[in-house]
């Protein structure tokens, strides 16, 4: 029997009965800072937490209810504190710039990275223009995390603790790696630092590539002609780190009723679905960051930078980035940061200063992640779209009348096609400069396709709606940087040729196991082996892995070994095709079947052999046995353990062209491989009368080890047995375990 998980009952502490007394109480016994005490903030708190309604389901996802959307916006952001307050807090040390405060030097080079483009000082004059109807969401957002920290006087912040409403708008887009992260921190500390610097650490995963899971998302959107019951259907697959997003339901008497995905910490719903329509994002491969490569001279001891035929003056600021000392005190470094009008300098290379251009505009970008939850068919979906302010992903789009759609991001800049804007361009030439924004309907989209479906793998769009997608030539070079990819030549299977899909159906289509970057490998390794003399020692040392692998149906299974001979293999051929050089535009699939060799692929196989008969005794074990779902504790960053118990995950990793994601590997001291990322957040909408859906989150709702939420849907995770999601308050009944306003003390975890 393999090992599951079980939860730790909960256990009365002072934790809980503290949470149990009333705020009155809490101030009264002086266990609230006094910063807050004789602060008015207490009264407004109190009287918007009265007017917040939240209901935990039986799964703990919480269903927030407010008599205005400012309401519903302090109830949603109240329950993910309590749910997980350290991701929620670390998110806008993240966005901020602040994270050194608390984890010390090693975060110094990220915090200035961040700096580099989000300024306190800017925020803070932006939140005071912005709309009336954005402050009070922002002042809410503010003011239910305040009342949280006021309410849980355990919580222990690491660093924030108060929150400003202007801190919203340091964090307005919840994809997983914002743009800003493309500047790479050994450069930034090549440039900023000084010569006795330790290197910028460098992350464990980076040692293997294998080990890197590509990062994005499945959608697909079905119109109702291809299903069983003419209702449209909606595919919402993240593929992220785990538990980086809250699940949850927030409503109010103002018209919203929005349920999905939303990153810890923000006040909008990011993939999903409310009334009418239903959004997922995956991650572009549109062009939307680039680098100039400035011409920097000096004169009368002054910086400047050529553009045409002019000299314009290098733009100075000072940064100053503070640190938590070894010893526990706060230290700080300042930095002299250089801008030109493309962007902040963050590196140099072949003697020209680099500087960074990407999407900075944060009040848009705040607008239109809150104002498309409201949407309720496509037009207006696409009319709160003309803000622009949508750099990082594609969406697939579906709703209550029918309509579908694949859609490029909003922020495209206009460029010069002659230029690659792939490698730095030479910032003195005007030409090169960004000219406007791409009109929405001169990117690729599809819009009600003829073949009936539409979907993204985070791969090119010229095949979202298989012959009725957009063309390639019709478009310039920076409209992708991806190409095809094996996950969506999946999908093209599973939706080609159907015309009765279900809710069931389409789930069962998101988990297919069928593996065609495998189907494409494998029978050249069979070949490999095949060509080998009968003389040769690898023929006796590899005709049983062979007689396997020759045989196998390319199909992902727990019991499955061949999968674990396959995947093993191809990490290994991975790591060593990825040291290698490769030929400019020679993808890595195309490298292992062709450049890697026969030698190099026969030898990977044996490496894949030798480690498993090292780690497992044999080299025939069933994939379960290996690729494994463990959640230990709440910590951000998961321990392993072999000796724990853990969840067999019959999927595998995106790169091999599984729909269903998991990222996993070996880590220090264990010979399994545990993942960390992939299907982390994964939905089924229908649009019928009355839009239904069945959803999973991986492990569970809570960050908390007590709580029952910790880790109740793992299993299901793991098997694809997605969940009804109790959406329409009367699903709630008899789903409900309890229901309060923010600050009464239930025992939430």
């Amino acid at each position: 029997m393999p090992a599951t998980i079980s939860s730790t009952p909960v256990r009365p502490t002072l934790h809980h009965a503290l949470r149990a007394l009333p705020l009155a109480t809490l101030l009264a016994l002086g266990l609230i800072g006094t910063a807050h005490a004789d602060s008015g903030e207490q009264t407004r708190w109190k009287q918007e937490a009265q007017a917040v309604t939240i209901t935990r389901d039986d799964w703990g996802i919480a269903h927030v209810h407010g008599k205005t959307d400012a309401d519903a916006v302090f109830g949603m952001v109240y329950a993910q504190a309590e749910d997980d307050f350290n991701r929620v807090e670390t998110n806008y040390l993240n966005s901020m710039g602040r994270l050194a405060e608390a984890e010390g030097e090693k975060a110094i080079w990220s915090d200035l990275r961040q700096k580099l483009f989000i300024d306190p000082v800017e925020l803070k004059k932006l939140y005071a223009q912005s709309p009336d109807w954005l402050k009070q969401l922002m002042n809410a957002w503010a003011d239910g995390l305040n009342y949280y920290l006021a309410t849980h006087p355990d919580a222990h912040p690491r660093v924030i603790t108060h929150y400003e409403p202007w801190m919203a708008l340091s964090f307005t887009e919840g994809s997983i790696g914002g743009d800003i992260e493309r500047v790479s921190l050994e450069q930034l500390q090549a440039f900023y630092g000084k010569p006795d610097d330790a290197p910028a650490p460098v992350a464990m995963t980076q040692a293997h590539p294998s080990w890197v899971e590509p990062t994005g998302s499945n959608g697909i959107a079905i119109a109702p002609k291809l299903t069983a019951d003419d209702h449209a259907l909606l595919l919402i697959n993240p593929h992220t780190s785990f538990f980086f997003r809250s699940e949850l339901q927030m409503a109010s008497d103002a018209g919203l009723d929005a349920y999905g995905a939303v990153t810890w910490g923000q006040f909008f719903v990011y993939q999903g679905f409310n009334h009418h329509i239903g959004w997922m994002h995956t991650s572009t491969g549109a062009d939307v960051v680039d680098e100039f490569a400035e011409t920097i001279v000096r004169k009368d001891g002054k910086r400047y930078y050529r553009y045409g035929k002019e000299l314009r003056p290098v733009t100075e600021r000072e940064i100053t980035v503070p640190y938590r000392a070894a010893d526990g005190s706060m230290a700080k470094r300042s930095f002299t940061a250089y801008f030109t009008h493309h962007g902040p300098i963050v590196r140099e290379a072949g003697g020209k200063w680099i500087a960074m251009a990407l999407m900075n505009r944060p009040i848009p970008a705040l607008e239109q992640s809150w104002l498309r939850t409201k949407a309720h068919d496509y037009a207006s979906y696409m009319k709160v779209a003309e803000l622009k302010a949508n750099s990082s992903n594609n969406t697939l789009f579906a709703d209550d009348k029918g309509e579908i759609a694949y859609l490029h991001p909003q922020f495209i800049p206009r460029r010069d096609d002659r230029f690659d804007y792939t490698k730095p361009v030479d910032g003195s030439n005007p030409a090169t400069d960004w000219h406007g924004l791409t009109p929405l309907d001169q990117a690729p989209r599809v819009v009600n396709p003829a073949n009936g479906w539409a979907y993204n793998t985070n791969n090119w769009p010229y095949s979202a709606a298989g012959k009725d997608s957009p063309k390639k030539d019709d478009f310039p070079r920076y409209m992708d940087t991806f190409g095809e990819n094996p996950r969506g030549l999946h999908a093209i299977r599973v939706l080609s040729g159907k015309d009765d899909f279900t809710r069931a159906s389409l789930i069962t289509a998101a988990f297919d196991s069928y593996l065609p970057a495998f189907a494409r490998q494998i029978p050249i390794l069979v070949a490999d082996y095949d060509a080998l003399p009968a003389s040769d020692p690898l023929k006796k040392k590899l005709a049983g892995p062979i007689a396997l692998l020759r045989h196998w149906d390319y199909r992902w299974g727990i019991a499955s070994m061949p999968t674990s001979l396959a995947v093993l293999w191809g990490d290994t051929l991975w790591d060593e095709v990825s040291k290698a050089d490769t030929a400019e535009g020679l993808s890595i699939y195309d490298a292992m079947a062709e450049k890697a060799g026969s030698k190099a692929r026969l030898g990977a196989l044996v490496e894949a052999v030798d480690r498993l008969e090292k780690d497992f005794g044999h080299w025939g074990v069933p994939w379960g046995e290996i690729n494994r779902f463990q959640r230990i504790n709440g910590d951000l960053v998961q321990p392993f353990d072999d000796s724990k118990p853990s969840i067999p995950v019959p999927f595998t990793s995106s790169r091999w062209g599984s729909l269903a994601s998991f990222g996993a590997h070996r880590w220090p001291g264990t010979k399994r491989y545990y993942g960390t990322s992939g299907n982390s957040f994964v939905a089924v909408v229908e649009f019928g009368p009355k839009v239904s859906a069945r959803a999973i989150t991986a492990g569970g709702e809570s960050g908390h080890p007590e709580s029952p939420h910790f880790n109740d849907e793992a299993e299901r995770y793991t098997t694809g047995n997605l969940r009804e999601v109790y959406y329409w308050p009367e699903q709630l009944k008899g789903h409900t375990e309890q229901v309060y306003h923010p600050g009464e003390g239930k025992n939430v975890l």
